[in-house]
């Protein structure tokens, strides 16, 4: 018989492919389980990547038609849906196939089948061949959260998934959930001339995103067509042939409104993908959300079975389901892998971005901490301005004694790029000084950073 694998990973998302590289890396035998055709989970396959290429292609498409003229560009830009959908898949297929290529340069064992843990160090695949390990490593990531009376058939009512291979643009499309998938999806809709009704449970979009910056995006996306009917819930759903109506309620209960319309797309959130896994035959616990609970360095309550990524507690984000990947692997080989949890950046992909990091004035006042904010708006931003990305702005969040930067929060152009040097900044413990004496180079956006850095100490040039 062979000899067992080092570690053997469920599931090839962001998480489970890292690690296992990671692993390779470091000389361990490594071996990973997927059920899907291809490698890359929801990410590489129907989330993070085709959706990017979507928002990309109609963000093009939109500025074609609406920004265009303002620079002298005469054009008349006409969808071809088929050619754009092609588009998304060519995105797909060169991540994926990425995938492949890092397995055989890292001589790790690539095993198709659906996995089920019979066993500590044993794995059994598509209920028949047993592989032997000496560490299970759980990183199977999320599925589409339902809800009571809308039931998904990814044609007229439709998931994420569903939402990313639609073969015509709908006149009329309801989003259901106000957070980051429903907006951004419901923006490529939009911008393709779709009509966009987003209906959120609670009184604001964007849940625990700094609440300043979600009402400032709310009224960006207001002026690009969507209309939000907030703190409302849908109680049912009805399909006619060509439409669904819905039945909406206020969440605090009154008379209820049928709301018509082509498309709906449920984006109520994500639930981790634990069931049929063998969790309970071989004693692995799990919270009442269904994640597997781990300790610190992301061991389950059984020995030699792990968990990262989307299973386990903490944002279902990909980089950070990459970076415990990391961290677990530097553990197993008997490094110091970590993962720092406060200082992990989140972004919405829509026009403009949003992006933060860290606490929002929300967490701090509710933690008592004494902070100071800094503000400066991209309208006073030379490149900005030169670039007609006049909407949004940047805030940074420091600890009023020390200077110490414990939060940034920017809505604009390019702000999924621009947070990074926050991150490197409150990774190495940074004052908003540092980042405001830091020379930027002339003109970029990334100035309007230092700018708000600047003025959390009231001394801001340009406002």
């Amino acid at each position: 018989m062979a000899d067992p694998f080092d570690i053997t990973i469920i599931g090839t998302g962001p998480a489970g492919y890292v690690c296992a590289i990671r692993a390779a890396q470091l000389g361990m035998k490594v071996a990973v389980i997927e059920k899907r055709a291809t490698h890359g989970g929801t990410c590489l396959n129907v989330g993070c990547i085709p959706s990017k290429a979507l928002l990309h292609a109609s963000e093009l498409f939109a500025e074609a038609g609406h920004s265009f003229a303002k620079m002298g560009i005469g054009v008349s830009p006409t969808l071809d849906l088929k050619q754009m959908m092609a588009f998304r898949q060519e995105a797909i297929d060169g991540n994926t196939k990425g995938i492949d290529f890092l397995f055989k340069k890292n001589k790790i064992t690539p095993i198709r089948g659906t996995a089920r843990i019979v066993a500590p160090g044993k794995i059994q695949v598509d209920g028949k061949d047993i592989v032997e390990t000496k560490n299970i490593v759980i990183a199977t990531g999320s599925d589409v959260a339902g809800l009571k009376g809308v039931e998904v058939d990814e044609k007229q009512i439709v998931s994420s998934t569903g939402a990313l291979v639609l073969d015509k643009v709908p006149e009329t499309l309801v989003v259901i959930g106000a957070g980051v998938i429903g907006l951004e999806l419901g923006s490529v809709w939009a911008r393709l001339d779709a009509k966009v009704t987003v209906i959120e449970y609670l009184d604001r979009i964007l849940p625990g995103m700094d609440l300043e910056t979600a009402k400032n995006f709310q009224r960006l996306l207001t002026k690009q067509g969507f209309t939000f009917k907030l703190a409302s819930k849908v109680t049912g759903a009805e399909k006619t042939k060509s439409k669904v109506k819905l039945s909406v309620e206020p969440a605090a209960g009154g008379a209820a409104e049928t709301i018509e319309a082509d498309t709906v797309l449920l984006a109520i959130g994500r639930v981790p993908y634990t069931n049929g896994l063998g969790l309970d035959e071989v004693g692995v616990k799990r919270d009442a959300k269904g994640r597997v609970e781990v300790g610190d360095h992301f061991e389950t309550n059984v020995p030699g079975i792990y968990a990262i990524g989307d299973v386990i507690r903490g944002p279902m984000l990909a980089h950070k389901g990459e970076d415990e990947g990391v961290a677990l692997a530097e553990l197993l080989a008997g490094q110091a892998g970590h993962v720092n949890y406060g200082v992990i950046p989140s972004v919405v992909y829509t026009t403009p971005e949003i992006a933060a990091i860290g606490k929002t004035e929300e967490e701090l006042k509710a933690e008592g901490v004494d902070y100071k904010a800094g503000k400066f708006l991209f309208l006073a931003n030379g490149r900005a301005k030169a670039n007609q990305t006049t909407d949004g702005f940047v805030k940074i969040l420091a600890d009023a004694k020390t200077d110490r930067v414990l939060g940034a929060h920017i809505l604009g152009a390019q702000a999924g790029e621009l947070i990074h040097e926050v991150a490197v900044l409150m990774e190495f413990g940074g004052s908003a000084e540092d980042l405001a004496r830091t020379t930027h180079a002339h003109p970029t956006l990334a100035e309007a950073v230092k700018e708000a850095a600047m003025a959390v100490a009231g001394r801001a040039i340009h406002s």
